[in-house]
């Protein structure tokens, strides 16, 4: 077996399935320009047949990133499997992955099929697959709860049929890690032409054990390609995370033996990126990534860090991307300076129009706060507002005024399709009323199910605060994220986000997997 675990990246298919974590054509260029930067072996772009955004999305991944195979999921049907290899046409190297449900009540309930047609097509989708592209991943949705002897069946067959990779998913997360490993293992030794494809796993997080059984199904059952998330973002509970995975194997490559090729400098980086683009705050106490990931408050800790800095550190902070030296830019900071801090953050703007007006939100922010972090720009560059004029709703102006005692107003300037109007209304908060003004004219009708505050950079209060609102419309959920020093404007900016995302007709079907 290879000594190279392949890092496979599905932060922008699976990990997109967060209800409210949606991001649009650029949000996802950008992350996948990231992941290159990571140096991730294979980036899951899409689900090229799911909607047109969805193959434009897919389609300008293949057609920028050059570093990493990029794939697209299909359903095991012609369609979908023409749709991919159309949107990965210009890819430097492509791979379709393409799935059915395989365990019994999967067939029987959601596909209403017999396991022998449930066979075929999945032989069938595999042998289409690999006519229009050289390199085909197989994953037998529900795997881990599939009928042994019947998942072994379809297994040989669609690498018969040129399945170079097979997945083995615990979609559900009912699994648990010694049992999974062996599960694999069991797998690799049945089939007889095992030896002839990677072995893959793909585990969610419902019990807490993704990265668990990821790691068993790569120590016991021999799989060589992890797939995972950036932050272990993901549908209900979430995926496996990759920041886990790739510092528990580098960290004890004792145990594991494997190399990843993975520049873990980047995590950091693409953890921030991946927060503020989804709006899905890291929680502090989040293993590689969060805030207190390396903190130490004991002090009987900190005297032993002090002395030597592996009696309590496994890992170096700046190892994954951590940096002491985060101030960077300030009020006398020039354009050129400003942008090339961007393209070390790799942020990378479509138009001087573009970078004009993130410059002067730049300016703008410098003004009124005296130290510019890494955190704020990307803040900065991921507000709606940098690219108002392609927005249906734009924040002009807020004043609010509230005292103890009284009633809190708020009087908001925002534009609708470039047409200024002015909400007035009084709430319970400033926010509430802030929020309310807006709805005076936008009337959209949705409902807010989460509003989430915070802050950007730590240690003082001149930071920014980060305001995720999360809306619901018509079945759509989606997630709006605004920044600001002041939390009341912050509030609003993510509101009129949250309301530009719902006013894109960009259609959003979940696959399965």
């Amino acid at each position: 077996m290879s000594d190279k675990l392949i890092i496979f990246d599905t932060t922008l298919r699976d990990g997109e399935q967060s209800p409210g974590a949606s991001m649009t054509r650029d949000e996802k260029l950008r992350i996948a320009r990231q992941l290159e930067r990571l140096k991730v072996d294979v980036i899951e772009a899409g689900f090229a047949a799911s909607s047109p955004g969805d193959f434009d999305c897919v389609q300008a991944i293949a057609n920028t990133i050059k570093d990493a195979t990029i794939c697209s999921l299909a359903r095991a049907n012609e369609r979908d499997i023409e749709r991919a290899a159309q949107a990965l046409k210009g890819a430097r190297r492509a791979r379709i992955h393409t799935f059915i449900a395989t365990s019994a009540l999967h067939m029987e309930k959601k596909l209403r099929m017999t396991p022998e047609q449930v066979f075929e097509q999945a032989r069938q989708s595999v042998r289409l697959a690999r006519n229009v592209c050289p390199d085909v991943e197989f994953s037998p949705e529900d795997g881990y709860r599939s009928d042994f002897d019947f998942l072994c069946r379809v297994l040989e067959a669609v690498i018969d049929a040129g399945a170079s990779t097979v997945n083995i998913p615990d979609t559900v997360g009912y699994a648990v890690p010694e049992l999974y490993g062996n599960f694999i293992r069991a797998l690799r030794e049945r089939v007889p032409n095992a030896d002839k494809a990677i072995w893959s796993v793909h585990c969610h997080n419902d019990l807490g054990m993704a990265v668990a059984n990821s790691l068993a199904g790569v120590k016991i059952g021999g799989a060589r390609q992890v797939e995972c998330t950036i932050n272990g973002l993901g549908e209900r509970a979430g995926n496996c995370s990759l920041e886990e995975v790739v510092m528990a194997v580098r960290t004890r490559r004792d145990y594991f033996g494997l190399d990843v090729g993975v520049d873990a400098t980047q995590i950091v980086p693409a953890s921030r990126m991946v927060s503020l683009i989804t709006g899905f705050v890291v929680q502090p106490n989040k293993a590689v990534v969060g805030a207190n990931a390396f903190a130490h408050a004991s002090g009987i800790h900190q005297d032993g860090v002090l002395k030597a800095r592996d009696t309590y550190e496994i890992m170096r902070a700046e190892d994954v991307g951590w940096s002491a030296n985060k101030i960077v830019l300030g009020k006398l900071s020039g354009r050129n300076a400003f942008k090339q801090r961007l393209q070390d953050l790799g942020i990378e703007l479509g138009s001087e129009t573009e970078v004009n007006s993130a410059f002067a939100a730049f300016k703008e922010l410098a003004d009124r706060k005296s130290d510019i972090f890494d955190e704020d720009i990307l803040a900065l560059c991921s507000d709606e507002s940098v690219s108002a004029e392609k927005e249906q709703y734009g924040l002009v102006s807020l004043a609010q005024h509230s005292e103890t005692g009284e009633r809190p107003q708020a009087h908001v300037v925002f534009t609708i399709d470039g047409r200024e109007y002015q909400g007035r209304a009084d709430g319970n908060g400033p926010v509430d009323a802030s929020l309310k003004a807006i709805e005076t004219h936008v009337k959209s009708g949705a409902e807010l199910l989460l509003y989430s505050v915070n802050a950007i950079t730590s240690g003082s209060t001149e930071s920014q605060g980060e305001v995720t609102v999360r809306l619901q419309h018509g079945g759509r959920v989606v997630n709006g994220v605004g920044a600001d020093p002041d939390i009341v404007v912050a509030s609003a900016k993510a509101y009129l986000s949250a309301l530009n995302k719902l006013h894109s007709k960009a259609e959003r079907v979940a696959a399965q997997g």
